[in-house]
């Protein structure tokens, strides 16, 4: 299990072209948004992105490059106070810097067969990342999956 130094690395060495993000879980508890989320349940105005500028600045330079970074958000309504943070300030930074997002919205559909339950990053559709989360939506650690046993 890979902690999220650990990850990083992993990142380096296995993402040269694409990494694939799944998101299932309504919460996730990360650190690093600085606060942010408390701000966004106060009602406060959208912080300055600038703090989040070395995450944004590897955003735009591995887009500039023609690395891609996809997720895509699985919902199922009614969205939790973490999902409408997620979509209207943590997304929309990540996509003007270039990132493709996207939301599957199960609310009034039934899952479509073959889409996981849990969290994965898939790296140049040679490697995948199964990522744990406690009940609180921490991280917990990844699970690196490579070789044949990856499939699409």
């Amino acid at each position: 299990m890979l902690d999220e130094r650990e990850l990083d690395k992993f990142f380096a060495t296995h993402f040269h072209h694409t990494a694939f993000r799944l998101e299932v879980r309504d919460h996730y508890a990360v650190a690093s948004d600085g606060g942010d989320f408390a701000r966004y349940l106060a009602g406060e105005e959208m912080p300055d992105a600038a703090r989040k500028n070395t995450w944004l600045d590897e955003l735009r330079a591995d887009t500039a490059a023609g690395k891609r970074w996809q997720w895509v958000h699985v919902v199922s309504g009614p969205l939790s106070d973490y999902l409408r943070y997620s979509f209207e300030w943590g997304y929309v930074i990540n996509i003007h810097a270039g990132a493709d997002v996207r939301v599957l919205d199960l609310a009034e559909r039934p899952r479509p067969a073959g889409i996981p339950d849990e969290d994965f990053w898939l790296l140049d559709d040679q490697a995948v990342l199964i990522m744990y989360y406690d009940d609180n939506g921490r991280f917990v650690g990844a699970e690196p999956v490579v070789g044949p046993e990856v499939s699409r």
